[in-house]
């Protein structure tokens, strides 16, 4: 096990909270168990967490405030912990993300990372091989939080069909998942189109993006490729992502359809069929 003393507290976010963990919990004069007992986990748990080897969660952090009396220290840091685990290409983005007032996406194969269930987006960042899926997971699921905030970001977002019929994670993880997609209609903030097959050659054949748009700084465009995401605020560029994002929107089904559509799809592909669940193979 590594020494927790010759952690440098300042190399990553993670450190820091584990140093802190630990100077913390030493004041109150607990030890590793005492502390687990108090937080319903175990003490391999807490010096996992304070040796940098565990990353902790939004609940822990939220206990670990309650148990120690930090007002709210944890629950501050461990945002920036699980951004530390976005791959280093994405975290500027998600930071951007975190301060856009309108988001505008199209997605051609996959369902919008902010509107992902747990058991999808955990599908999906598997196909990746990561060592640390779980992490990967929990911080997608903390950018989430935007669309629960005060002031959550207009979000429209365009769905290829192909995101709908695609069995990512199998039957019950994509019923779940459309079902989740159909939530958000009582969400002001958040607005679903599909665009159909039946549409053909459309404006963005190429694949997905992202449209960011602020209160005061300039838009910004966002696509990715196989190994890394790019980020322009280029106008030229924004202005025909602008242009193609306004003809998606116009090949799309209205938002009412497309519900209907989401819905037709989690029944005939998706409902119970009576038979073992099947997965997609990669």
């Amino acid at each position: 096990m590594v020494n927790i003393r010759s952690l440098d507290p300042s190399a990553s976010p993670l450190d820091y909270y584990g140093a802190e963990l630990r100077r913390l919990r030493e004041e109150a004069n607990l030890s590793q168990a005492e502390l687990g007992s108090i937080l319903y986990c175990t003490a391999s748990l807490i010096g996992q967490i304070e040796t940098a080897k565990k990353v902790p969660t939004r609940q822990f952090s939220e206990r670990l405030d309650a148990a120690l009396l930090t007002g709210g220290v944890f629950s501050r840091l461990v945002g920036l912990v699980l951004k530390s685990q976005l791959p280093t290409w994405f975290q500027a983005y998600a930071e951007m993300e975190a301060k856009a007032t309108y988001i505008s996406t199209y997605q051609s194969q996959m369902v919008y990372g902010l509107l992902q269930t747990e058991a999808y987006a955990r599908a999906v960042l598997a196909t990746g091989l990561p060592d640390n899926l779980e992490d990967l997971v929990a911080a997608r699921l903390d950018r989430q939080r935007i669309l629960d905030g005060k002031n959550p970001p207009l979000t429209w977002v365009v769905l290829d069909e192909a995101a709908l019929c695609r069995p990512v994670g199998g039957r019950a993880v994509m019923r779940n998942q459309l079902a989740h997609l159909l939530s958000f209609a009582d969400q002001r903030w958040v607005r679903v189109q599909v665009l159909p097959f039946e549409a053909g050659e459309h404006a963005s054949l190429i694949g997905s993006f992202n449209l960011l748009r602020f209160g005061d700084d300039p838009d910004v465009v966002y696509t990715e490729d196989l190994i890394a995401g790019h980020t322009t605020a280029n106008p030229e560029t924004v202005r025909e992502a602008g242009l193609r994002y306004a003809h998606l929107q116009a090949s799309a089904l209205s938002v009412e359809d497309s519900a209907e559509l989401i819905l037709c799809v989690m029944e005939e592909r998706y409902g119970d069929q009576g038979g073992p669940d099947q997965h997609a193979l990669a």
